[in-house]
Order: structure tokens, then sequence, then C-alpha cells
């Protein structure tokens, strides 16, 4: 076992030395201190800064697997509230509970990605931030997150990352280097695919030499018969994990996240992430809060909570893709150096600035959308 698979099970033990003080007034004018624990034994940091929070329960609608189970419990331990969390595995998941009328949405916090930022903002599904309330912000890699753009207004960036091709070096006889090579017969039933049509359809778009935000619908038909050709090699969709069927080795090759395939090489070093030649499909994520959120207050808390160092640097244990928080970056260096040598030295979370720019970015298309959803219902049927 690594070093990093040894520290990923008992992070709680080796590196919660934080206390967490609670300073109250007892009768006699004492103060008295209190250490905040979680049901993993992890010890909680306290806010910094420490905002007013008069709410009771904040409401976070977020990615599965994909939040430290430890940072979302220490927050509604230091802050005295209940946190309810669901879960979605897809973007178009995300719009559809939150597209579904004013007064209906019940979230606070929201976690789109990618290309649903912009659908997100363009349909008034994002309230514009208030950056005053949020002081944390400044810990961010300003060169990192200017590839959000606009949409730094009304969002806040959590990570970042590719989309391509991971497989096991000690059962794939001839391993891909492109997206084209997927179509390969010797692969047929042996792939595990995110369940993502715009990255799906995007890299067999890239395959025809078309790029992934067309809107031709000649282009478009051409990927739709293309990738029907592909669809007996791939034995099972997945974004919730798509890492488990990988590690079972119930399939040995993947269309994956640059976090997943991290995950994978930690249990099995024989599986090799691959930049396709075409170039990757580049994402990048973060938290919103919902114009009709119930507890905006809990909400700005929340925020400022993931992003001290102290708190985010979990991510680099639980879910590795490509961190733009230099707090956090800073604070594993210094307590958990295995954890930022694993992080930092490796080309699959630390993304090669080169990777990043032969990417692809899958934008916003309005209602040209449709073109994308009907192809992959089809596809899939």
């Amino acid at each position: 076992m690594n070093a990093y698979k040894i520290f990923r099970s008992v992070r709680q033990i080796l590196f919660g030395v934080a206390l967490v003080s609670m300073v109250g007034c007892s009768a006699g004018g004492e103060t008295s201190s209190q250490e905040i624990t979680t049901s993993s034994g992890f010890v909680c940091n306290e806010p910094s800064p420490r905002l007013e929070v008069e709410s009771t329960s904040i409401n976070i609608y977020t990615w599965a697997e994909y939040i430290p189970a430890d940072v979302i419990e220490c927050f509604g331990l230091v802050y005295g509230i209940d946190v309810n969390t669901d879960f979605f595995s897809s973007n178009e998941e995300l719009y559809s509970k939150v597209a579904i009328g004013e007064g209906i949405n019940p979230y606070d916090v929201i976690h789109p990605s990618d290309y649903m930022i912009g659908v997100l903002m363009r349909e008034g599904l994002l309230q514009q931030l208030d950056k005053s309330k949020l002081p944390n912000l400044v810990n961010l890699n300003q060169d990192l997150v200017s590839a959000y753009g606009d949409a730094l207004d009304y969002l806040v960036p959590y990570q970042m990352g590719t989309q391509a091709i991971v497989y096991n070096s000690e059962t794939v006889a001839n391993p891909p280097t492109s997206w084209e090579d997927l179509w390969n017969p010797e692969y047929v039933d042996r792939i595990v695919s995110i369940d993502d049509n715009r990255v799906v359809i995007g890299a067999t778009l890239l395959t025809l030499g078309y790029d992934v935000n067309t809107t031709d619908k000649a282009e478009l038909q051409e990927a739709k018969q293309k990738l029907l050709e592909l669809m007996p090699n791939i034995r099972v969709f997945d974004s919730d994990s798509p890492k488990t069927a990988l590690i079972s080795g119930e399939v040995d090759l993947g269309i994956v996240w640059n976090g997943e395939a991290f995950l994978v090489q930690q249990e099995n070093p024989a599986f090799v992430y691959v930049y396709p030649e075409e170039g990757s499909i580049i994402f990048y994520d973060g938290m919103g809060i919902s114009p009709t959120a119930p507890h905006p207050d809990a909400a700005y808390a929340w925020l400022n909570y993931l992003l001290q160092g102290n708190n985010n640097w979990l991510t680099l244990v639980d879910y590795p893709y490509t961190n733009p928080n230099d707090a956090a970056l800073a604070y594993a260096k210094d307590h958990a150096p295995d954890v930022y040598e694993a992080y930092i030295n490796s080309n699959v979370t630390n993304t090669p600035a080169e990777e990043f720019l032969k990417g692809h970015e899958v934008i916003d298309l309005g209602a040209d959308l449709l073109l994308y959803d009907e192809i992959w219902t089809e596809v899939k049927e």
C-alpha cells in the first residue's frame, strides 16, 4: 500500500490536530473550550472568519462523491445548523431540479460545471454574488480562475480538470492514444464512460475533425452515426463513481474525469491516464447561490468555509482534481507532504498547462442544446 493510500485511510488520526475553540462565558465568568469532531473522528476547524448566521439549516445540491464528507459535517457542527445535502450525477439532472419554477427550487447552494454554468446564468438561476461576503476568495489562484470569466460574478470556483481516457496497461494489449482509438473492436464491452452527452458526443465530434460545440445538423448527424458504432464497446455509463468498475476489473478502459483516474491509479498503478491526441475535454466547476435561496446567510458562510485552506485541502485526498485553491495547496504542503507531493507531481491531477491549452471546453449553446439531448436519447435507447 502506498503512502497516499495509507494517508487516505487514517488522515483523521494523523492530521486531525486543529483545535476548534467554542468560547463561552460560564456563570462564574470563566471561559471553556471544546474540541468538535465528526463521526469519523476528524477534528473540525473554526470558521475563519466566522460569519453571522441566523439560519438554522442550509440546503446544498452537489455532485455525488465530490465534497469531503468531513467538511460538510464540520460546517454543520461549527455553525450549529442542519446541512441538507442532495446529490446529482449530471448537469442535466441538476437543471431539471432547479429550473422547475420560482418558489419550487429549495436549494441555497448549487454546483454546476462547464456549459451548465452559462445556462444557469442566462436563465437567471444563479444569484450575483456579493463578494464583500466572501473574504476567502483571496485564497484562489487568480491565474487559474481567470478561465471562469464572467462566471466569477456568480460562482465560487471549486475544482477544474480534464475528461480523457484511462486504461489498464496490464490487460490492454493495444493501448489508446486518441479518442479515435476507442472504436477499436478489441474494446467491445470493456469501457466505462461518464454519463455526459456533451463529453461523449464532443469526443466523437473531435474524431471527425469537428468542433465540440458545433450546431451544424449534418455534422451532428454524422457524429450520431459514429457514436452508435461505439456503443458496443461501452459496458456501462456511470457518473457517480466510474472508478468502481475499473478497480473491480469489470472493465479495463474508461472515459473519465482526471480525479477519478488518479484514484484508480492509487489502487492499481497499472492504470494509465491518456490525454488524447485530439485534445481532452476540459471542465471547471463551482458553487453558486440560488436566486430563491431560503438561507442566503448560511450559503455565504458555507462558501467561505469551503474556501479555507485547512478545509479545502481535503479535496486533494478524497477527490483530487486540479485544485485552484492556493491556500489548500500550501496547507497540504506543510501538514500532509505525502498528499501534496502525490498531487503536485502527477500530470493527472496537476494538469499540464499545454494540455489545458490543447483541450476543448464545452459551452452553452442555448436552444441548440436540445440537439445534443436528442442524439443522446436516441443513442442510449
